[in-house]
This record gives C-alpha cells, structure tokens and sequence, in this order.
C-alpha cells in the first residue's frame, strides 16, 4: 500500500502559507503555515498529523493484537503528543485510555506493550525520538 499527499508552500518560512491535500481528500487544501507550527494558530501543522496518526496506528495495532487474543475492545481512546526541539521532533506520548471486556490485566499490560513497540509509527521514531506511554483500564 502507499499513501499520499501533496504539500504547497508559497512564501518565506515565516510569513508564508501552505496547503495539505492527501490522496483520500479528507485534507483538502487544508492550511498550514509558521503560526500554526511554532506559535498559537489555528490551523495545521505538521507535528499535529504526526501526533494523529501515531494515536490512530496505536490504536489500530493494539485492536489486532488484542483481537489475536479474543478481545474486542469496546473503546479505545489515544492521546498523542509530539514534542518538537530546536526544530527536531524529540518525542511522542501516547495517553490511553481502554474499555476492553473480560480481559485482565497482566494480558491487557502485555497486549499494550507489544502494540506500542510494533505498530509502524512507533518503529519509526524508535531511534531518534523519546516515547512514553501511559495506559488507564476502565470499566469492562
């Protein structure tokens, strides 16, 4: 499979302005520029598409192995924060919060543990960023 996406950039890296398309269209010339990356704007940057998509390829990791187990989760609800410094992305935190039926913990705890080491987000920034996670089992 290959994804992708196309980026324009008009200006200089300040006062510039930028649009994100991506192959399915769910971005659409969607704009990014300085504000939104280094300082308080409202629109997209980089970083923030990161952060989706290691909570989203977490998610989805962690549904298959715990369905190679015989738990369906009910929810899974994953927090991702990207860390950039000096203009290098340092780290990403994962936040997870699971409603998963009838599963106990140690097995939840092992599930967890391999989806985040595995899924290919993860394995990308495995040796040039710092990860962490954290993980709350709620309600079954």
């Amino acid at each position: 499979m290959k994804s992708k996406a196309t980026a324009i950039w008009s200006g200089t890296g300040k006062e510039g302005t930028g649009q994100l398309t991506t192959g399915s269209k769910v971005l659409n010339n969607t704009p990014y520029n300085f504000k939104s990356r280094f300082e308080n704007g409202t629109d997209t940057n980089p970083e923030e598409l990161i952060a989706a998509a290691h909570a989203g390829c977490f998610n989805m990791k962690l549904s298959f192995v715990l369905g190679n187990f015989g738990f369906t989760p009910k929810q899974l609800e994953s927090k991702c924060t990207v860390d950039m410094v000096d203009g290098m992305i340092a780290g990403s935190s994962i936040e997870l919060t699971a409603s998963v039926p009838d599963i106990d913990i140690e097995k939840f705890k092992e599930c967890v543990e391999d989806a985040f080491k595995n899924c290919p987000i993860s394995a990308l920034f495995a040796e040039n960023a710092e990860l962490s996670l954290n993980y709350t089992l709620i309600g079954q």
